[in-house]
């Protein structure tokens, strides 16, 4: 058998004809996709032997399943979400009330150290207060008893100058000389204290000047005499005493401070150690 290998010449009668498959490769592809089998043929047994007509119920069925399948999944992811969502949202809630609570605690903590700090400051004011006006009132008490005390030391002295040999009058100002002394006492007790300065420097501070006198003998500005005692409680001056200060007299020299002790615990200079 000859085989007319010559494209250009013309096929002669005898000669072999062999068939060119021109099919593309796309439609191989696409054959060999219809030939293999899907995913319901391969899970339903028996699927090859069923009509069309059933194949196509079957595919139906397995469409609407898978379709309802994902919109139950989706449902839920979205209901899960939601569920999600709201119980974030009741963290976040719970975490600002719990926020907003730390906060009044710590106002309602600051309040009451406040409060506290107010009730021992009031405590400690109407106490003083107390004691304020208990002293007020004993210096009241004591500054009307002045005078009546200052009579009768007038009363004493001047009797003392005049009894002379009256023994009746004597034994007399020596009784009221012990009542004075007992008045004294009993003030001396509430924390009264005499200021008698006579021969003292004279201190502005405690001392009323009511007159000079020329006194070359003693250091200028030294109290002469006393005309009237003053009186000191509690470390308050309630009443200045009257008196007549000296001058011409040589200036009182500055007092030296107080030495004070070594801190090794030496004694000072001069001193036996």
């Amino acid at each position: 058998m000859a085989v007319n290998q010559n494209p250009d010449t013309t096929p002669e009668e005898g000669d072999v004809k062999v068939p060119i498959d021109d099919t593309n490769d796309e439609a191989k592809e696409a054959t060999a996709e219809q030939a293999a089998p899907s995913g319901v043929e391969s899970e339903i047994p028996g699927f090859a032997d069923m009509t069309p007509e059933e194949q196509a119920k079957v595919r139906a069925a397995y469409e609407s399943a898978d379709k309802k399948a994902d919109a139950d999944f989706k449902a839920n992811a979205d209901k899960f979400r939601a569920e999600r969502d709201q119980l974030q949202k009741q963290l976040d809630d719970v975490t600002a009330e719990a926020e907003k609570a730390k906060k009044a605690a710590a106002e309602s903590a600051d309040q009451l150290v406040r409060l506290q700090a107010d009730w021992q400051n009031f405590r400690r004011r109407t106490a003083q207060e107390r004691l304020d006006e208990k002293a007020r009132a004993a210096e009241k008490l004591v500054l009307s008893l002045l005078p009546v005390i200052d009579d009768m030391e007038r009363a004493v002295d001047h009797a003392n100058q005049t009894a002379g040999d009256n023994e009746q009058l004597k034994q007399f100002v020596d009784g009221i000389g012990q009542v004075h002394n007992k008045m004294v006492g009993v003030l001396a007790k509430e924390g009264v204290e005499v200021i008698d300065p006579a021969g003292q420097a004279f201190n502005p501070l405690e001392h009323q000047a009511v007159g000079k006198a020329e006194n070359r003998d003693v250091y200028d500005e030294t109290v002469d005499q006393v005309y009237q005692k003053g009186y000191r409680m509690g470390g308050k001056v309630i009443r200045t005493a009257m008196v007549t200060v000296t001058y011409g007299g040589p200036k009182r020299p500055a007092e030296e401070p107080e030495a004070e002790p070594d801190q090794a615990g030496g004694a000072p200079d001069g001193q036996a150690k």
